[in-house]
């Protein structure tokens, strides 16, 4: 019985030795296991650490790769620029010894605002202004069904100002087909036929048929507004396009007549070369610039969509208009009457015009200098798209004046600055900067007396007097306190213009003309409206 137990005994040792041996051996492949996922976990974290490395990498060099291009692309540009500069009219060094002034260079460049619509900030901007024009046409259309019981869509008001637009046409033919078939014709009969032994009595006679034309070119198309009563936006488009019309014939006449009368005696061999080819000259007159130039930089390719998407582009930026007119402006002085002329009533109408105000210099300078220009820029493969700079951050108001809009400025500096300067000497420019101010003052508020049919110079006095006198004021301080200054100015001299010709405009719908003569026209009626007309138009 004892060796029985014993045996018991040791067999069941024997058990416990080999279950434990068999535990011991589970655990050490669970551990090797867990040894092995750990290896699988590390190493997938360092793949993926790798593979992150590798794209942080890759867009790295991307971004600086990216810079260095467009650095060298811009130094490029520079050169160009610089060898436009010194090929067309000698070095710039060489002008700045002698006094003289330095010419207008074309250049292949983008315009400002497309580069800016790049950053993601501008582009939100750009987004917003469309999300107020979708929530203006949401206002009208809710407030018709609400108010009206019925969806008016038919825009009356300009339907009203773009009212007779067939004659508007008639007359726009007329002015392009007489600078197509009187100006080109007559300096090619002029320059073809001037020599030496006659130059005096051609030259005399070509230089009065100018002044006479362009007398005419004046006068007519003012009779012929008048006479038709024109509508305010149709009025805009006919003065806007004749000032266009005389400011690219001056430029052409201008360019060329120089190259005739200054002709050296032998180069009689290279008449044909005096007068450009017609294709040149029909060129320039759609083209966005008004300064001629035998030749502009082109683009290779025309690009339908961009064209297609900036004139719907001016199509929103009318609807724009339109509402900033029916909201902000006509329900606040449609019935003008005495309670606007106390001083109350216009410190409260000048101050509810600023903001709609700035809104339209906004949107017109959208409109006409970025989506226009562009557009027919694009269709004519025109390659200086430096329609403006970034006049929103001048500090003083000679910058702004000289990047807000480019295109005009361009053909003063050239034709009026440049050629008073060469009169007076290189020590009056500042009488030549006045007379550009005058110029120019004078041609905006003929557009303006044309449109409302009425003369009241409020935009004669703040360009020609204050903003003139603005233009001395330098950036000594910080050019954030001038830059908000400059924008002051701005929304302060908008509301001014806004509520003063809208004041004007409406009070000659309303009161009584004090006299029938053609002081009527001169005389604010704004200013003494006593009677009110029997019935309000």
């Amino acid at each position: 019985m004892a060796d029985t137990d014993s045996v018991g005994d040791h067999h069941h040792q024997d058990r416990e030795k080999h279950d434990l041996n068999a535990n011991n051996s589970n655990m050490s492949g669970n551990k090797v296991l867990l040894d092995q996922t750990l290896k699988r976990i590390n190493h997938q974290r360092i793949r993926d650490h790798a593979q992150q490395l590798k794209l942080d990498l890759l867009d790295s060099m991307s971004n600086q790769l990216e810079e260095l291009l467009d650095g060298f692309v811009s130094t490029v540009e520079r050169i160009e620029v610089g060898d436009d500069l010194n090929v067309q009219n000698g070095s710039i060094k060489k002008k700045e010894k002698t006094g003289e002034l330095p010419d207008k260079v074309f250049v292949t460049r983008s315009s400002v605002l497309t580069e800016l619509f790049e950053i993601s900030h501008v582009r939100t901007i750009y987004h917003i202004f469309v999300a107020v024009l979708i929530v203006f046409s949401l206002n009208t259309m809710l407030y018709d069904v609400l108010e009206k019981h019925t969806l008016n869509l038919n825009f009356g008001m300009i339907q009203w100002a773009f009212g007779k637009f067939p004659k508007v046409m008639a007359l726009w033919m007329m002015m392009q087909g007489s600078t197509l078939l009187i100006v080109y014709p007559a300096f090619y009969c002029w320059a073809s036929y001037r020599t030496p032994k006659n130059s005096g009595i051609l030259d005399v006679i070509w230089i009065s048929l100018v002044i006479i034309y362009q007398l005419a070119f004046l006068l007519i198309p003012l009779f012929y507004l008048i006479e038709h009563d024109l509508p305010p936006a149709s009025s805009v488009v006919v003065t806007a396009e004749q000032t266009r019309f005389l400011m690219k014939t001056h430029s052409f006449i201008r360019e060329n007549t120089a190259r005739v009368m200054y002709k050296k005696k032998d180069d009689d061999d290279q008449e044909t070369s005096l007068c450009p080819d017609f294709s040149k000259y029909l060129y320039f007159l759609f083209c966005p610039t008004l300064v001629y130039r035998d030749n502009y930089p082109r683009t290779q390719t025309i690009s339908w969509k961009y064209v297609v998407t900036n004139f719907l582009q001016v199509l929103a930026c009318l609807i724009y208009i339109y509402y900033i007119f029916e909201r902000f402006c006509v329900p606040v002085f449609q019935n003008f009457n005495k309670d606007h002329i106390t001083a109350k009533g216009f410190i409260l109408s000048m101050f509810g015009c600023m903001m709609p105000g700035t809104l339209l210099l906004f949107i017109s300078f959208f409109a006409i200098l970025h989506s226009w220009m562009n557009a027919f820029a694009e269709m004519l493969r025109f390659g200086d798209r430096l329609f403006y700079k970034d006049w929103w951050n001048s500090t003083t108001f000679s910058n702004y004046y000289r990047t807000w809009n480019v295109v005009v400025h361009d053909w003063l500096y050239t034709y009026i600055y440049k050629d008073i300067c060469k009169l007076v000497g290189p020590r009056n420019r500042p009488g030549a900067m006045a007379c550009v101010f005058l110029i120019s003052a004078v041609f905006h508020e003929y557009i303006l007396t044309c449109t409302f049919k009425f003369f009241y110079p409020v935009l004669f006095v703040m360009f020609a007097g204050a903003g003139f006198g603005f233009i001395f004021l330098t950036d000594k301080g910080s050019s954030r306190s001038w830059n908000v200054f400059m924008w002051v100015a701005l929304f302060i001299g908008n509301g001014l213009l806004m509520c003063l010709y809208s004041m004007e405009f409406y009070a000659r719908q309303n009161c009584q003309a004090s006299t029938e003569s053609l002081l009527d026209l001169m005389i604010p009626r704004s200013w003494f409206c006593v009677y009110p007309k029997t019935e309000i138009l």
